[in-house]
């Protein structure tokens, strides 16, 4: 079997789910319109988190850190995507592959730790809110967020470094959205069964740790919301946590599927489809999830634009 010597400027090629589709103009204007909106809705939300001095509590603190990965995340690979379609060039330098699937790593994992960090977050409010401010201190605020910063760094550092150390088959062909390990392995031409081992390892201790840490934490939760006198009180604490939960269960239903499930058990097509979901879909959502069933930010809203356009 021949082998590419990526040292001599040669990348990959990047098929992605645009060449594929059926309709690829049409899913381009679906992708096109999702990123602006992405765009839009997590700069609205940072930008009246960190104006509005009424939203500077832990809860929209870290609401902030998620809208703002989400908008890092979807530009590392959403403006790629349409420009190699509307191009009809879809290569990608081996440096540039690195740094991608480096980037995509660290947002993806800083994500998946903030996600845990915001149920308990919710759990303190709802279960101590006598002690709060107490648990939930800024100092412990930005502490946890750099933890899942750092974390994610050194996952994302570790994985990117030890899947580009491979040597890969002459057929460059990526059949995948961006640069990512599964997709990357397959075109190793050496033994990777016990990275894969490990890349699973990594993704139940970086997935489903998290998860079941959210699970036991709305589970309390719940049944702390059940035991409330207030049915007002009862009904804010459950529109609160249906919104973390839909966006939990979007991202960690399309990681898990990627990272956790057996590659044996989905097909190409099928992880273009969770990558778009989560990279482009998801991103798009979230700040509409938490925002539009919440009169805190939406009055926020009101008063920075209307501040703002007078």
């Amino acid at each position: 079997m021949e082998y590419w010597n990526s040292t001599l400027g040669s990348g990959f090629i990047l098929m992605g789910i645009l060449k594929d589709s059926g309709s690829p103009e049409l899913l381009c204007v679906i992708i096109t319109v999702l990123y602006m909106l992405a765009l839009t809705s997590n700069g609205l939300l940072l930008l009246v988190i960190t104006v509005d001095s009424r939203l500077h509590v832990p809860m929209y603190f870290l609401l902030g850190q998620l809208s703002l990965m989400d908008l890092l995340f979807t530009s590392v690979v959403t403006p790629k995507a349409l420009m190699d379609f509307l191009r009809s060039e879809n290569t990608i330098s081996f440096a540039g592959c690195a740094l991608q699937m480096f980037l995509a790593l660290m947002l993806g994992g800083a994500e998946d730790l903030l996600l845990a960090f915001m149920a308990y977050d919710r759990y303190v409010a709802i279960c101590h809110p006598l002690n709060y401010m107490v648990f939930m201190r800024p100092r412990v605020c930005w502490l946890t967020v750099a933890t899942a910063w750092i974390l994610a760094y050194l996952n994302a550092l570790g994985h990117t470094f030890y899947t580009m150390q491979y040597p890969f088959c002459k057929a460059q062909k990526i059949r995948h959205l961006l640069c990512e390990i599964p997709p990357l392995l397959k075109l190793a031409c050496a033994d990777t069964s016990r990275y894969e081992l490990l890349v699973y390892v990594t993704g139940v201790i970086f997935l489903l740790l998290p998860l079941s840490a959210i699970v036991a934490s709305y589970a309390l939760i719940l049944f702390t919301v059940l035991h409330m006198p207030s049915n007002e009180g009862r009904q804010k604490a459950l529109v609160t946590c249906s919104s973390h939960l839909t966006v939990v269960g979007m991202f960690y239903g399309a990681a898990t599927f990627m990272y956790v499930l057996p590659s044996s058990l989905h097909s190409p097509k099928q992880d273009n489809i969770t990558s778009v979901f989560y990279t482009v879909v998801t991103p798009a959502l979230n700040p509409l999830i938490y925002s539009l069933r919440n009169k805190e930010v939406m009055g926020a809203l009101k008063r920075v634009l209307g501040k703002y356009m007078l």
